[in-house]
């Protein structure tokens, strides 16, 4: 037997469990995992509270790395022994020990602890879609990223700057605005203080932004457009303060003809071809030290309802990893 987080009902941090569950062999196409550090991420909160339904009991937690203990029948690219991390995939990080299927997993050069993996996997490899595919940054671009201070929002601030990207970041403190700053933030904005679109509209002489990306939702929604300049791109990727509310195509229209889309990282490494490059630029962007993983909170497994309620209180910054 070995331990891991479920849950039985939808609700808040204390419906999470801590509870013993029996692994078992690897089924076909499937590798058994030992965790050395798992990633907390928003989305876990989504599944918890039954925004995004999932079929109950279940496990939590789409983000880990560890050692492949064992390999189910058909598995051809990884062995046992293989260093490995994952930041998709179903649902169960929150653990000691688990199954996945392969064709969700990275293999983590030398130079990536298990801890940083954890932290960086699935922020990371989003960070490199948004900049890299949804929208390409180009030099000399200004960009207007929300949550600038939370964990993919650090990791994008100083990919932004390594790529010669002014990015404005949008936080909710100024604490956090220091730390933005730090990041590599342009321009930062407190959006409990200031109102972001007037500040947006200053910082580019009323022209907007060609692209914003936000994980905000209901709260900055209507903002996050009146922000872009005539055929920029809303990129709504995240529901913290709530979803969107439906909305009429003619907002689009009357602001300048603007597109919007809602990505996934899930359709973004829905190859294996697609996963391994979109984790490779990563790698290599950490390993050149332009990016550096900010592990700022650690908490035990067991104490993941701790872990939870911090995070939807605002109170972390930069990554968050769980300790089995």
């Amino acid at each position: 037997m070995t331990k891991a987080i479920n849950i039985f009902k939808h609700g808040g941090p204390e419906v999470m469990e801590y509870v013993d569950v029996d692994v078992g062999a690897p089924g076909p196409g499937e590798v058994r995992i030992r965790h050395a550090a798992c990633g907390l991420n928003f989305v876990d909160v989504y599944f918890r509270t039954g925004l995004y339904p999932q079929p109950l009991p279940s496990g939590l937690g789409q983000e880990g790395a560890g050692t492949i203990e064992a390999i189910g029948e058909g598995v051809v690219d990884f062995a046992v022994g293989d260093r490995v991390a994952y930041g998709t995939g179903p649902n169960g990080s929150y653990s000691e020990v688990r199954l996945i299927p392969a064709k969700f997993l990275v293999k983590l050069p030398d130079a990536i602890s298990f801890q940083t993996a954890a932290a960086m996997t699935l922020q990371g490899m989003t960070v490199q879609y948004l900049l890299r595919q949804t929208y390409h940054v180009k030099e000399g671009d200004t960009i207007l990223f929300h949550a600038a201070a939370g964990g993919i929002g650090s990791i994008a601030s100083q990919w932004a700057r390594a790529l010669g990207v002014k990015m404005i970041g949008t936080v909710g403190s100024d604490e956090k605005a220091v730390l933005a700053k730090a990041n590599g933030c342009a321009y930062v904005i407190n959006y409990n203080t200031e109102n972001f679109v007037e500040r947006v509209k200053d910082i580019t002489g009323g022209k907007g932004v060609p692209v914003v990306y936000d994980s905000i939702g209901k709260d900055t929604f209507k903002g996050s457009l009146d922000c872009l300049a005539p055929r920029g791109l809303m990129v709504s990727f995240g529901n913290a303060s709530g979803p969107v509310p439906p909305f009429a195509l003619t907002e689009l229209v009357s602001r300048g003809s603007l597109y919007i889309t809602r990505p996934t990282l899930a359709t973004y490494t829905n190859s294996r071809e697609a996963l391994n490059k979109t984790a490779a630029d990563l790698f290599d962007v950490v390993a050149s030290e332009k990016v550096r993983i900010q592990i700022n909170q650690r908490y035990a497994l067991k104490d993941v309802a701790q872990a939870h309620a911090d995070l939807e209180a605002r109170k972390t910054t930069g990554s968050t990893i769980l300790l089995p």
